[in-house]
């Protein structure tokens, strides 16, 4: 974002998410979003040279990595987009230094979600958990920023962001209580939405619509101690065929607050179909515990932001 109001070099210490002219909140890193093109090269012509001319004009997608704290209006989007519901906004990046004044702002028109990666958990990781969200706007313009601090509830990051940690979560599988307890780690979850474009002859920027929604696998691992419940369900639905309807499973991961009282965020499966069920490898002499590996479908997942957002 090299457009700025001061010629002088500054640092782009902060990244603002802005919704339909409100401001939704501070992210972790922001990318994307700016116009190229494709480069067409014909075929060699009589003076032995290929000429070079670029295509349309396209824009890149947008990936925000953010925690908790953002605004109510920004995790409705998310949530409208596994409801599908598909809603499109405008917006801005904004790029702030240290002290929260804007120096330049990417401005987004009629952006669609496409994209919703949730962190992979681990029950002894001490790291921060962040989400990304990408999504893909008809057209952006790059501004200078109007030079003002950024103020309101927004303006330090401490004031609003709860902790969120990986090591924080909760699973619950419909007849899987007792060995969901014991489940240490969920892989990532990423949930995509493809864009198809619609071009119109007159029109410079391509309009965008919503298509299919890609729902990925749930997988976790758990100690072999606790898996009874898990290989009862996989030699009847895989082995024995006991695979309809019926047998599928639902079930919800929650995140949840360093005191174990809150739920930060919440993803609801519908639809689980457990189709493998391995042991981690483990080597001769190994003092590590031995675990298993769970591979389940998912046909549906449901967000909701609980007591995240600010």
């Amino acid at each position: 974002m090299a457009i700025t109001a001061d010629k002088r070099g500054y640092i782009a210490g902060k990244y603002g998410v802005e919704l339909d002219g409100i401001m939704a909140g501070w992210v972790w890193s922001a990318e994307g979003g700016h116009a190229t093109s494709d480069v067409v090269v014909e075929k060699l012509g009589p003076d032995h040279i290929q000429k070079k001319h670029i295509a349309g004009v396209k824009y890149e997608d947008i990936t925000v990595a953010c925690g908790t704290g953002m605004s109510k209006a920004f995790y409705e989007w998310i949530k409208a987009s596994f409801d599908h519901k598909y809603g499109r906004k405008n917006g801005a990046i904004l790029a702030a230094d240290y002290n929260y004044t804007e120096h330049s702002r990417l401005t987004f028109f009629n952006a669609l979600i496409t994209e919703v990666g949730f962190p992979a958990l681990d029950a002894a990781s001490k790291d921060a958990a962040k989400m990304s969200i990408k999504f893909s706007p008809e057209y952006t313009r790059q501004t200078v920023g109007q030079a003002a601090t950024i103020s309101g509830k927004y303006s330090t990051d401490a004031n609003v962001q709860k902790k969120w940690l990986p090591a924080n979560f909760r699973l619950r599988i419909d007849g899987l209580e007792e060995s969901c307890t014991r489940v240490n780690k969920i892989e990532s979850i990423v949930v995509k939405q493809k864009v198809v474009e619609n071009p119109v002859g007159e029109l410079r920027d391509y309009e965008k619509e919503p298509a299919l929604l890609e729902v990925p696998n749930l997988v976790v691992t758990f100690p072999e101690s606790h898996s009874k419940q898990f290989y009862d369900w996989h030699e009847s639905f895989v082995i024995k065929g006991n695979n309809g309807d019926n047998m599928e499973k639902g079930g919800t991961l929650e995140f949840l607050t360093p005191n174990l009282q809150e739920v930060l965020f919440s993803i609801t499966f519908s639809h689980l179909g457990i189709f493998k069920l391995t042991p981690e490898k483990v080597e001769s002499g190994s003092e590590n515990i031995r675990r298993l590996k769970a591979e389940m479908y998912c046909e549906d997942m449901k967000f909701d932001y609980k007591a995240a957002w600010a």
